[in-house]
């Protein structure tokens, strides 16, 4: 039988993994190949970021730097690049050699966390729709994953404070928060984040705040740190990334910030996942990280841009679209098209129209709730926006 053991007891893959089979990611890019389609589907970058970077991580590698195992908590150059960023762009002060451990992209780091502070038993509330690794890691973790489902309202989707304080029991270990928030683009408002920050300071949790989207923020929306509000820096682990930031997402450069204990905690799981990683782009991403403010300002304003051309292709294709305060998503709504199954639209999209995306339900446990919407991705060259949007528009 497929999938079992030769004696047929039981399934071969443990079964706190059995939710997760092949992602949509790789089904979607399997149907944008196979039918020559425009990807707007997974969020990666079609270019890639600034050359001077790139050259640093070429130098980096004839240099011997980090051609061989780098410091298991990354190379001191990074370590201290990270503090400084932290104190430059939000006046948090880490220090770099007790306070700052690197990781193999956000992705590791969210798993680590996951793995070492959470244990069987332990519920772990995550903002509903939310990335698809945060699942898997409370289910690796043994943790009971409580969703709290983000709804439209005025043209965005809002967290409900009430809703979240409900949800926390004698059993809540830990809150897992992303803002700015992928799939929506919702960035959580400095006054919802300091409702956040009574409740957990309240009811003595943990929180882990993937902030991978912090530099990806537009027009009035500002991105405010978790940790720097009263009694969070010693409940806190920040997650950051290079990816998003420096277009260089196949780099794989992570990082979380937080107290020694708990950076140690989080370590401590790391150190058996890939033990280290990337070693000469860690050198690279120092660099980029010193890049002057008048980078992230272009950076913001190039994305804004494509925001904006692909919100109004899409809205002139029929669909309702929520324009994102943050990340490179947009979320739809299909129902003015006369759809509500995001899943099969998304399935006939690449043949009706050239055009791949991907159905919000699958980032829902609640899965009626994300149902009519769909997400966008608008990292991509504007030819490419532009081509997509005229697409959508004549297969309307």
């Amino acid at each position: 039988m497929t999938g079992m053991t030769s004696n047929g007891r039981r399934p071969l893959l443990n079964r706190r993994l059995t939710e997760f089979g092949t992602t949509i990611f790789a089904e979607m890019s399997a149907l944008a190949l196979s039918t020559d389609s425009i990807n707007l589907g997974q969020g990666f970058p079609d270019t890639d970021g600034p050359e001077e970077i790139r050259e640093a991580a070429v130098r980096a590698l004839r240099d011997g730097r980090g051609n061989q195992y780098p410091p298991g908590p990354g190379v001191p150059e990074l370590r201290t690049a990270i503090a400084a960023h932290q104190k430059h762009h939000y006046g948090l002060s880490y220090d770099p050699d007790r306070e700052v451990l690197v990781t193999a992209g956000a992705t590791e780091a969210i798993a680590a966390s996951l793995l070492a502070l959470v244990e069987p038993g332990d519920e772990v509330i995550a903002l509903e729709p939310y990335y698809d690794s945060y699942a898997a890691g409370i289910a690796m973790a043994g943790g009971t994953r409580v969703p709290v489902t983000l709804r439209p309202h005025e043209g965005r989707f809002r967290l409900d404070l009430d809703e979240l304080r409900d949800a926390v029991t004698d059993n809540t270990r830990l809150l897992l928060l992303n803002t700015p928030h992928n799939p929506t683009g919702t960035v959580l408002s400095r006054e919802e984040l300091g409702e956040i920050a009574k409740l957990a300071v309240e009811r003595d949790l943990l929180v882990v705040t993937d902030e991978v989207y912090e530099h990806l923020v537009f027009d009035d929306a500002e991105h405010v740190p978790l940790a720097g509000f009263p009694g969070m820096r010693e409940r806190t682990v920040t997650i950051g990334s290079a990816g998003k930031t420096f277009s260089f997402t196949g780099w794989k450069v992570g990082w979380i910030t937080s107290t020694p204990d708990l950076v140690t905690a989080v370590r401590s799981a790391k150190q058996f996942l890939t033990y280290v990683a990337s070693g000469p782009f860690q050198y690279a991403v120092a660099e980029a990280l010193a890049l002057p403010d008048t980078y992230f300002e272009a950076f913001r304003a190039d994305l804004r841009a494509k925001r904006d051309l692909l919100a109004a292709g899409l809205t002139a294709a029929g669909f309702e679209v929520f324009r994102p305060a943050g990340t490179y998503f947009v979320t739809t709504d299909i129902r003015p098209l006369g759809e509500s199954d995001g899943f099969a639209f998304c399935r006939a999209l690449p043949e009706r129209a050239g055009v791949v995306a991907i159905p919000n339900a699958v980032f829902y446990d609640h899965r009626e709730e994300g149902a009519p919407f769909v997400r966008f991705a608008f990292c991509k060259r504007t030819e490419v926006l532009e081509a997509a949007a005229r697409r959508l528009r004549a297969a309307r």
